[in-house]
């Protein structure tokens, strides 16, 4: 999740002092956040997705084909 955090900022070619001064937050709380030492909250996520011109589940959510949901919670393993 935080290297295409990473890889979506680098694309839309902005740094990370950039992305926190819109934020209202230290380039080093953002820098965090890409780091995985901070918790990222959901209204965090939203407004980081906005300056970013996407949306939270294209940043934040893992791909259905790379992490599929378990027979175990769907109820198709047999019963």
């Amino acid at each position: 999740m935080l290297d295409r955090l990473r890889a979506v900022r680098q694309a839309a070619k902005v740094k990370q002092v950039q992305i926190a001064r819109k934020l209202g937050i230290s380039k080093q709380l953002y820098s965090a956040i890409e780091r995985g030492q901070r918790r990222l909250t959901y209204d965090m996520a939203v407004a980081i997705a906005r300056e970013l011109n996407t949306t939270p589940d294209k940043i934040f959510l893992v791909e259905e084909s790379t992490n599929p949901i378990p027979s175990s919670l769907t109820g198709t393993d047999g019963e």
